[in-house]
């Protein structure tokens, strides 16, 4: 990609931009990439970069004060919560609005029973705007299709392998139930002002009854009430091409989750990918960035998945650095 070296140069500089703030760092790559500073895509836009927080595993359970210190101190400004890591919401906006970041998203499984002590897509609509009301989230983001009652790995299986069995063997009616559950979840949740979102991995694509799991969320879900949030890394290891993706569902993805893929991905729809970092990777992300604003993207989480061939903070590091200079 154009000026890829320059940005991985920048990157050595780590001890110069790390505690500088998020537009000094984006002024000072984009100069260094040739640009003139307020060009790159971000600045441009005046979007912040985000991060989902599942990049960085169980630092925050861990760490909360120091693991939200740095990655304001990276340059991100908004974040997105994978789960609340044993925390409770006032823990979390505390340790965020310390570290001057924002929580903007947060996920919430769908599980077929409400749990006492975690917030879920089930849990009553009141207990979830409350939930993200302190946090300051406008929008709650299913990360998977709801599960068969009875879903249980079985011996030697894997987690991912034992959710593709489950979901090959619902066929049709696990996503129509599903798009049915989102739309009630919408309908309640959007008088509360929490918008509902779904996030897709590669498993939506797979052929389903002469279709897909995805095409009958898009065609079952109600465009007025419930958004997508993308994960490109994860339609891309589907084998599908990710500009013309993202022109086909203009007006109804809302977030991004910016994630590369590496050229040993195979084209699956079982949670296989050769991940990496934002920009070490084969995805034309000056090509991608301008289709997702185009089709009314205006929140994008950096997210990796594992494994890490460098410690996850230096993984998110780089992919920051990365889109601060990105000029599309």
């Amino acid at each position: 990609m154009k000026g890829d070296s320059d940005m991985h140069s920048a990157v050595s500089r780590r001890s110069v931009v790390r505690g500088l703030g998020a537009a000094s760092i984006m002024a000072m790559i984009a100069t260094a990439a040739g640009a003139k500073p307020g060009q790159g895509f971000f600045e441009r836009h005046r979007l912040p970069i985000g991060l989902q927080l599942y990049t960085l595993g169980d630092a925050v359970k861990t760490d909360l004060d120091g693991t939200m210190a740095r990655v304001a101190a990276i340059g991100y400004r908004e974040i997105e919560l994978p789960n609340f890591a044993g925390h409770s919401p006032q823990e979390l906006r505390k340790a965020a609005d310390r570290a001057g970041l924002s929580i903007t998203s947060v996920h919430l499984p769908f599980v077929t029973v409400a749990l006492p002590n975690m917030v879920t897509m089930t849990s009553e609509p009141a207990r979830i705007a409350d939930a993200l009301g302190i946090l300051g989230a406008r929008t709650a983001v299913a990360p998977l299709v709801l599960l068969p009652p009875d879903f249980r790995p079985t011996s030697g299986e894997s987690f991912s392998v034992s959710i593709d069995r489950s979901i090959k063997a619902g066929g049709v009616d696990i996503w129509k139930r599903a798009a049915a559950l989102l739309n009630e979840r919408a309908s309640a949740l959007k008088p509360l002002g929490i918008g509902v979102g779904y996030h897709n991995h590669n498993l939506e694509f797979a052929p389903v009854g002469g279709t897909t799991g995805w095409e009958i969320l898009q065609r079952e879900t109600d465009p007025a009430l419930v958004t997508f949030e993308v994960d490109i890394g994860w339609v891309a290891a589907a084998g599908i091409e990710p500009v013309g993706f993202l022109e086909r569902i203009k007006g109804r993805a809302r977030h991004l989750h910016v994630k590369d893929v590496a050229a040993g991905t195979k084209p699956n729809y079982a949670f296989e990918m050769s991940p990496t970092e934002t920009g070490a990777g084969v995805l034309p992300w000056s090509r991608i960035l301008p289709a997702a604003y185009a089709a009314g993207v205006r929140h994008f989480y950096v997210e990796q998945e594992p494994p890490f061939t460098i410690p996850r903070e230096e993984a998110a590091h780089r992919s920051f650095i990365y889109l601060a200079g990105l000029r599309a």
